[in-house]
């Protein structure tokens, strides 16, 4: 175990992958080119050369159906998306072939394709570069859809998508790529589909996905100190769902309210709304609130985009309302910090 940041965690993942099975390999546009992708390909040519490690055109549907041949044909490719707003235009082949070919075959034929796939926020990006869509593919059956927010899990997480023999779509939040924390250096796996508990707590559940899991943990630190405990689960994979931890998390504490890195209307966190509200419904002390981006295409300049993004005051705000508390005073409390460590390049 040593510290290293979520982007360190998937470079040694992919790498240790690829040093372990040479029927991995690794695409996409801009992948062999060591700024790009954030560091996380870095050195990846020099060790196993640009029939492994190479880049693409710029057509997203027929790079995808490439990996699907060669995932059909035995091999096992990681295909890297730098936003995953124009993996939109590969829906057809995912939604079409790659996600139904296993069902359809009968389970004769594997496709263990990799779409690394990276969401989160730049410097004002605009509505065409903002999107996280996970809830898009989780709705569509035989694809896992994993959205990691801690290193140990980028690891763990990423190293058993790549041996997996199903189609997964791995999301990657840009701000995430500097956090750090101790991560085993040998070979690592996390099971897919299985949620965690970041933080215990008694008085109300946080299910939250992806960067909203750090606003959440801070607003969780901030609450703490005012005599409020919060519980934060990750589900960590959303396709499949491991609802196990969340509905005992919820039984438990009576309020839940869900913090998606997403647009909240017929989105991801409709789905645990449901669940819980179903599951739980006899426990629940008050309804299942929900937290997401505001329901607009994402604005460019910076105020606005402020917000557009929920984060750690909006859920400490949202835990008060539904506990009847009164507020806070957040001054001088740090946040975005890790905006100010984002070096780009998008």
């Amino acid at each position: 175990m040593r510290p290293i940041s979520f982007c360190q965690a998937l470079h040694e993942a992919a790498y240790q992958e690829m040093e372990r099975d040479p029927t991995v390999f690794v695409y996409g546009i801009g992948v062999p080119t060591p700024p790009h992708i954030f560091g996380s390909l870095e050195g990846f040519v020099d060790a196993f050369g640009p029939e492994r490690c190479f880049d693409t055109p710029v057509s997203e549907e027929s790079m995808v159906g490439f990996g699907l041949g060669a995932a059909m044909s035995g091999l096992r490719p990681i295909h890297v998306h730098i936003r995953v707003d124009f993996l939109l235009l590969a829906m057809n082949q995912l939604v079409n072939m790659v996600s139904n070919y296993i069902y359809s075959t009968v389970g004769r034929w594997k496709v263990p394709l990799v779409i690394r796939a990276i969401v989160g926020r730049g410097w004002g990006q605009g509505s065409q570069h903002s999107k996280s869509l996970h809830s898009y593919f989780s709705h569509i059956p035989g694809l896992k859809v994993v959205i990691p927010t801690t290193p140990r899990d980028a690891k763990g997480l990423l190293t058993s998508a790549i041996r997996d023999d199903n189609p997964v779509v791995f999301i990657e939040h840009r701000w995430l790529y500097w956090a750090e924390e101790d991560v085993p250096e040998g070979e690592f796996v996390i099971p897919i589909g299985k949620s965690q508990v970041l933080r215990d707590g008694s008085d109300i559940t946080i299910v939250a996905t992806s960067w909203m899991n750090v606003e959440a943990l801070k607003a969780a630190e901030i609450l703490a100190r005012h005599g409020v405990s919060v519980e934060i689960v990750d589900p960590r994979t959303i396709a499949p769902l491991d609802e196990t931890p969340i509905l005992e998390s919820v039984e438990k504490t009576g309020h839940c309210i869900v913090a998606d890195n997403d647009w909240c209307e017929s989105g991801f966190s409709a789905e645990i709304a449901a669940r819980v509200s179903e599951k739980c419904f006899g426990r629940l002390k008050s309804p299942v609130g929900r937290i997401g981006f505001a329901f607009t295409p994402c604005p460019t300049v910076r105020c606005l985009e402020n917000e557009f993004y929920p984060n750690a005051v909006d859920i400490v705000r949202a835990i008060e309302r539904k506990l009847g508390l009164d507020q806070v005073d957040l001054a001088g409390e740090d946040f975005y910090s890790h905006e100010r460590r984002f070096k780009g390049p998008f």
